[in-house]
């Protein structure tokens, strides 16, 4: 009896295997500056290791695992792997074989993964452990409400031991969530803004607390560090300095813009890696909102998909404040690569479980 395999997933396994190999090949082709973080997790020169805190929990899962003895193209092959895994359980569209916008991002987004993940990373952490919220939105195996609550607590803890920002996604996501209940002439566009004012308000009420803003603690500390130097081309800066209540003000509404609707990227016509990323963010922002309009108009019946879309929102409004670079912004969306594969192709998951 002959085994048949549907084009969509032999296209799968194809862009699987082709970037497998984009993935081996990374460590041969890319710049220095791309392995400075996972030089930092394997080397550990600075004995950072430890228990809380991204690069020391990130260092000692290197340690434990044996992965940062090995050749950085080795852990490539083991990791990347992985990641389609578990992309491959969450779901593969009926149509992931053509060509169309939404499954070009997916392509892009992969290709991304193949780069960013195929050595020592923070982000293949991150990755997998946002997997667990994509595959409770998939599977609808909780009930709506011990989804939310087993997400926030995942996010606070993921927060409280590994990326501090991430503890505050829930708070962001519930506020937005309350929001969107108020008949808005736009709800869009109004859940952002007001979002976007939740973010700034826990800044502030940090800044009062410690005496420095979110965005001063974060992107203008590494900013300041490499200001002139070649890593900096694409670097975000604010409009006002960010060390007043009206700087920071600024700073979290531009950040955002810049980061997930970045039209000023497009200045970078000689930089094509940073151009295709803003073409990618672009159309990516642009998907996400016209699917938010969609889920907001019958939240009843895609609510899990409504509650994904809400703690995406959340983390690109989160990323408007601490991001330091378009690449590094980019770099951060592959972590939460699951949760927009799952947003993107919700449909076909809905239809799979009926």
């Amino acid at each position: 009896m002959k085994t048949v395999i549907k084009k969509s997933k032999a296209a799968f396994l194809l862009i699987a295997l082709v970037n497998l190999a984009v993935a081996f090949g990374a460590f041969f082709v890319l710049p220095p500056r791309f392995f400075y973080d996972a030089a930092i997790i394997a080397f550990d020169k600075g004995n950072e290791v430890g228990y809380f805190g991204s690069y020391p929990l990130t260092i000692l899962f290197y340690k434990i695992t044996g992965l940062r003895h090995l050749p950085f193209p080795v852990i490539a092959l083991l990791q990347f792997p992985i990641l389609m895994f578990i992309l491959y359980k969450i779901g593969i569209p009926n149509d992931f074989e053509k060509i169309n916008v939404k499954n070009i991002l997916v392509y892009l987004g992969i290709f991304m993964m193949a780069i960013f993940i195929s050595m020592p990373s923070k982000e293949f952490i991150t990755f997998l452990f946002i997997s667990p919220i994509a595959f409770m939105c998939v599977n609808k195996q909780f009930s709506f409400k011990k989804t939310i609550i087993i997400s926030f607590l995942l996010f606070v803890v993921f927060g409280a031991f590994y990326r501090p920002y991430f503890a505050l996604i829930p708070i962001i996501t519930y506020g937005m969530y309350l929001i969107s209940f108020i008949n808005f002439k736009n709800r869009v566009l109004t859940t952002i803004f007001y979002g976007l004012l939740i973010a700034f308000f826990l800044s502030l009420s940090y800044g009062i607390i410690k005496g420095e803003y979110f965005s001063e603690i974060s992107r203008e500390v590494v900013n300041n560090a490499r200001m002139g130097s070649a890593d900096a081309n694409s670097m975000i800066v604010p409009l006002v300095k960010p060390d007043t209540w009206y700087g920071e003000a600024i700073s979290v509404f531009y950040g955002f813009f810049t980061v997930n609707i970045p039209l000023n990227g497009l200045k970078h016509l000689l930089s094509p890696q940073i151009l295709i990323f803003v073409i990618w963010q672009l159309l990516l922002s642009y998907i996400l909102l016209v699917r938010f309009s969609k889920c907001l108009k019958d939240r009843e019946n895609y609510k899990y998909e409504l509650f994904a879309l809400f703690i995406l929102l959340s983390f690109f409004i989160i990323q408007g404040v601490f991001e330091p670079d378009l690449g590094s912004a980019v770099k951060h969306k592959t972590g939460i690569f699951p949760l927009i594969y799952f947003t993107l192709y919700y449909e076909h998951f809905r239809k799979k479980l009926q």
